[in-house]
This record gives structure tokens, sequence and C-alpha cells, in this order.
């Protein structure tokens, strides 16, 4: 069974950066593809980037590039999510998520976002204040 567990979230200033974990079990990170998402307060689930397992080849969306940046370290079996320059439009549940397969494109990458497939964490709380 693929466990994933968020944390590293928490109340922040704008201006400010956070680390965000993801640690998994049962998904070996040398293969498949390793997401982050988030979800705003009455908003659709936005996804925002993914690293592929068996590169470390990293694919994110146009908004998301330069503050967001996606990393993993295989001996923790724990990915990564750096934000930098929060602002109070990041407020939202930031998740991680597995699937198999290449992390593919654009296309591939929001069809994901959609169906929602694979395994998901609970999530993490992360709210920018002004």
């Amino acid at each position: 069974e693929v466990q994933l567990v968020e944390s590293g979230g928490g109340l922040v200033q704008a201006g400010g950066s956070l680390r965000l974990s993801c640690s998994i079990s049962g998904f070996g990170l040398d293969a498949g593809c390793i997401g982050w998402f988030r979800q705003a307060p009455g908003k659709e689930r936005e996804g925002l980037g993914c690293i592929s397992g068996s590169d470390h080849s990293t694919f994110y969306i146009e908004s998301a590039e330069g503050r967001f940046t996606i990393s993993k370290d295989n001996d923790k079996n724990t990915v990564y999510l750096q934000i930098n320059n929060l602002a109070p439009e990041d407020t939202a549940v930031y998740y991680c998520a597995t699937r198999e397969g290449h992390c593919g494109g654009v296309v591939v990458f929001r069809l994901w976002v959609l169906s929602g497939l694979g395994s998901w964490g609970q999530g993490t709380q992360v709210t920018v204040s002004t």
C-alpha cells in the first residue's frame, strides 16, 4: 500500500518561503511520477508540477515556474516542494501524489489533475498572511 504524508505547512508572511515535504512509503522514488498539487477554499484542485522518478526531470505549469521547485531524495523516500516569495493567493492545502508511468508533459499532467488517479496524501495547510 502506498502512503504519502505531507508536512511543512503553516502560517507564513507574504514574501517568505516554505519547504514542504512528502514522505512516501510503498512506492520507490526511482520510478513513476510524483506530483504536487494544491486546492484553495472554493477552488478546483490545481496542479503545480511533478518530478520523474527515473531521472529527476521536472515539469511545472507555467504559473509555477520560477517560484516553485520540486526535488527528491531517494534515500529518504521524500519529495520536496520549495515555495519562494509566498503570496496570500498561495494559501491552500498542498498535496503530493504518486502514479505509475512517465510524468509526460502538460497534457498528461492536466489529465492527472482532472482524474485524481494514483495515490494521494492528506495534505498540509499553507496560509500566507499579508
